[in-house]
């Protein structure tokens, strides 16, 4: 697994940039960001510590995949810890085999540190060899994409 850390300072209130990013009140300004990564992400299940969450999409074929999670931590405003152990095929959850093994049990946390008028949030993100272009491409432009929800 290799280790990866994105951020971004956002000029907006650590509380909004916390709710627009994890879609608690509206689920759409997670998928507006997240659609960097497929155009039709989202999440099915709960940001509560200890629960189960899907981030699914649907693929070129129109079946629905992604990975299954958990969330390990959530403390409002400040982190959030999710552990990723699964994945989500044709609505069929792998949590052993070949295609888990390699990043299984990896890590995506999320920091929020309010200074002033502006929040930094930290991403750090553990993948594998294979994705690590293409998570160095894409986060980026996502949390870029998160800041201009942010700050309108």
């Amino acid at each position: 697994m290799k280790k990866l850390q994105f951020k971004v300072s956002i000029n907006a209130p650590v509380s909004s940039i916390y709710d627009f990013m994890l879609g608690i009140t509206n689920k759409s300004t997670y998928e507006k960001w997240t659609a960097l990564f497929n155009p039709t992400s989202t999440y099915e299940g709960s940001w509560d510590k200890g629960s189960k969450i899907l981030f699914i999409g649907v693929d070129e074929k129109g079946e629905k995949g992604g990975m299954v999670s958990k969330i390990v931590e959530n403390i409002p405003n400040q982190f959030v810890s999710i552990q990723h152990y699964g994945l989500l095929k044709a609505d069929k959850e792998i949590i052993e085999g070949p295609d888990v093994e390699k990043w299984a049990n990896g890590f995506e946390n999320y920091t929020f540190e309010e200074n002033n008028e502006s929040t930094k949030v930290t991403v750090d993100l553990d993948t594998t060899e294979d994705f690590v272009e293409y998570m160095n491409e894409t986060y980026p432009k996502a949390l870029d994409k998160l800041k201009e929800i942010c700050e309108k």
